[in-house]
């Protein structure tokens, strides 16, 4: 709590801010209150140092109820010094002023006090009321256990002040706590087994459920496939039908084709005939002609010799040359010597 330097023959002490300290010289106080710091002399001082921070003290005892079953209750509180001045001259709050160690155990006896103050409200009420009671107002136990710590006088008389009471738990023993957990314990089992069974009513019906749905499944399925096979045949029939009908087109037309194609041979037959006979014909008609023109020829002929018949033989080759030069090509440019044309007047002489 404080902290104590040598120098010499002196001594130093550095207090805290949580930590009351009162220094006495001779029976005179010469240093008092919270974070102290100053010189003394051992010999002569009397040093006394009190916490003044908010402190917890842990609580765990037995009480019996009216039904005499024994319980444990778990407590806290909350106290601090409020009045250190006092706490130090009711209590041995002295401290060594060689090394600053306490001398006594204040704490300890305000600790059990605390603890003695507590417990009696508590066991007051407790020894009242049943265990299912003590076991389920657990509220009433604190205010029982605050309002005793608060109303104590020895407490105010050694400057304490209780800042709060809290009662954690009130636990009966093991047995018996299994004890009264057993119809709570039962009453969940029976919920469990409830849920269970409708758990497993549930499952039974969504199996009955899924069943019927996989026959009617089953059934729409079969009944698909009997469309698919009736599809089928209808299908097949269809395409037999139509091969026939194919068919009977193709003969049809193979039918008509091989009409088509014995008229277009008697037409060409018929053609080739009346060809043949218009061959022949033109040929007995060209035969005729040929015959007469050769006889119109012959006779124009014999006319024409008849009348060259009386002609001189002068007339006669002027003629032919005449005739001869309307067969004979054109002649661009003709050279005529006098040797040529000598021999030619001697015969038209001649």
């Amino acid at each position: 709590m404080t902290d104590v330097t040598r120098r010499l023959f002196l001594r130093h002490l550095r207090g805290t801010p949580t930590t009351w300290v009162r220094h006495h010289v001779r029976g005179r106080v010469r240093h008092e209150g919270t974070g102290q710091s100053f010189w003394y002399r051992p010999l002569v001082a009397v040093l006394s140092a009190v916490p003044v921070d908010d402190r917890e003290l842990p609580l765990l005892f037995h009480a019996r109820t009216s039904d005499f079953a024994d319980v444990t209750v778990q407590a806290t509180v909350t106290y601090r010094i409020a009045d250190p001045a006092l706490a130090a001259s009711r209590l041995d709050f002295s401290i060594d002023p060689r090394t600053g160690a306490a001398r006594g155990r204040p704490l300890d006896q305000i600790a059990t006090l605390l603890a003695e103050l507590a417990q009696q409200p508590a066991l007051d009420l407790l020894a009242r009321v049943p265990l299912a009671e003590a076991l389920t107002d657990i509220a009433a136990v604190r205010e029982a256990v605050s309002a005793g710590l608060r109303d104590e006088a020895r407490l105010t008389d050694i400057g304490v002040a209780v800042v709060s009471a809290r009662v954690v738990a009130v636990r009966p023993e093991p047995e018996m706590e299994r004890a009264l957990q057993t119809p709570t314990r039962e009453a969940v089992q029976v919920e469990a087994d409830r849920a269970t069974y409708a758990r497993r009513a549930q499952a039974v019906e969504q199996e009955r459920a899924i069943a019927e749905n996989e026959l009617q499944n089953k059934i729409e399925l079969a009944r698909r496939e009997q469309q698919l096979v009736e599809q089928h045949g209808a299908n097949a029939r269809r395409k037999v039908e139509l091969e026939a009908a194919a068919e009977l087109a193709a003969t049809q037309g193979k039918a008509e084709r091989e009409r088509v194609a014995n008229a277009a041979a008697e037409r060409v037959r018929v053609l080739g005939a009346a060809e043949a006979e218009k061959e022949r014909t033109l040929a007995e008609a060209k035969a005729d002609g040929v015959r007469a023109v050769g006889l119109a020829e012959a006779e124009a002929e014999a006319a024409r010799l008849a009348a060259y018949r009386d002609l001189p033989p002068g007339v006669l080759q002027a003629l032919a040359l005449r005739e001869m030069a309307g067969h004979l090509p054109d002649v661009g440019q003709l050279t005529v010597t006098p040797d040529v044309l000598t021999g030619l007047l001697g015969r038209l002489a001649r």
